[in-house]
């Protein structure tokens, strides 16, 4: 059987104090990007981590380890000198064992802490506990002002184990709270289904396809990624850019995949995801004030997880997006509209309690002709 999570790799101490660490303009270099990896303790992180650091692909990558359970909070972060693949290690002490939770300050001081160091990193990965919301670390890192664009959150991966899914999503799928599996599958940008050589096909079909359409029922925005041991190619895991801007070429496409979506026929108040349309164009204020009382105010009753779109806003000839993670959104423009286009409003949630009626109607509101 295969251990749940393999040891950390060996690292050698670095010598470099304090005094090596040099302060770079954020105007110097584009930020590094931020990656986010949770799931359920077992899962395989551990064993994703020790993939990337372990495999000859020419970047400086620093990880982040989060040591929950250590008394004094301490964090080892490991950087990977790129072509060499030797490993250095560095401690930086925070708070508290849970980085999500409480440290918020703490993090954003190590993050820069890494991103000063005089050799400079292509990437930087943080491994959740294995119990961790990712939201408020994925809003720590999207737009916190304190961080002045020196990292960026490339993306949330999050690693789940095959053979102990329908488990784990069955905890609670009945009451009104909701397991850490469906918050981290509901805030993945990305799936690693893990361990499926564990998974055999049974009579009644096969199991692996029935796990992505769970997976896709939850949040049907992530890419999946069937692996072993953690296995996967790192370019479809690093430099997602899913929350970049300008990156609005994929996430239109995703919208597209998913225009369709309706939850209409379900009839459980699970977490899913939904797809609205509206072809007149919008007010941006009014929008603005309709995402906060969604979002903010939980006006409807709703517990929306993730949002994205793309916005047709009045006067503008610019397409705009939208991302919010919990509370928090974004929107801003992205690039203009072409003359062939059908500059539609379409918006993804993912979350509990969805009313996909009452999010048309409220939409319909922020319409010119309504304002």
């Amino acid at each position: 059987m295969e251990d749940d999570e393999d040891e950390p790799p060996l690292a050698v101490a670095i010598t470099a104090t304090v005094d090596h660490v040099i302060s770079q303009p954020s105007d110097t270099f584009p930020p590094v990007g931020v990656t986010v990896i949770t799931g359920y303790l077992g899962a395989g992180k551990s064993t994703l981590v020790n993939h990337i650091l372990k495999t000859q692909h020419g970047k400086r990558i620093a990880v982040i380890l989060n040591e929950f359970g250590e008394e004094i909070g301490v964090e080892r972060a490991m950087i990977n000198e790129g072509e060499e693949g030797g490993l250095v290690e560095e401690w930086v002490e925070l708070d508290n064992g849970c980085i999500c939770c409480t440290v918020k300050h703490s993090l954003v001081q190590a993050l820069e802490q890494l991103v000063q160091r005089k050799e400079r990193l292509d990437h930087i990965l943080l491994e959740t506990t294995g119990l961790a919301n990712p939201a408020p670390l994925a809003s720590v890192l999207w737009l916190d002002d304190q961080l002045e664009s020196a990292v960026k959150l490339d993306s949330i991966i999050t690693v789940i184990d095959a053979k102990n899914l329908r488990h784990q999503l069955n905890l609670h799928r009945d009451s009104s709270s909701f397991p850490e599996a469906y918050l981290q599958i509901a805030f993945a940008d990305v799936v690693i289904l893990n361990k499926v050589d564990q998974v055999m096909a049974d009579d009644s079909g096969n199991i692996l396809e029935e796990l992505e359409k769970e997976i896709r029922d939850i949040n049907s925005l992530a890419s999946i990624i069937r692996s072993t041991r953690c296995q996967v190619e790192l370019s479809k895991i690093l430099d997602c850019q899913a929350y970049d801007a300008s990156h609005v070429a994929h996430l239109e496409a995703l919208l597209e995949q998913n225009k369709s979506l309706t939850t209409r026929e379900l009839h459980d108040s699970g977490v899913r995801t939904l797809c609205i349309c509206e072809p007149k164009k919008i007010d941006l204020d009014k929008v603005r004030m309709w995402l906060e009382e969604i979002l903010w105010d939980k006006k409807y009753g709703m517990d929306v997880y993730r949002c994205k779109g793309v916005l047709s806003i009045v006067n503008s000839d610019q397409l705009h997006t939208l991302q919010a993670v919990r509370e928090i959104y974004e929107i801003v423009p992205a690039r203009k509209w072409r003359k062939d286009e059908s500059q539609l409003n379409k918006i993804v949630f993912i979350g509990k309690l969805l009313n996909e009626e009452v999010l048309y109607d409220s939409l319909r509101a922020c319409t010119v002709d309504n304002c």
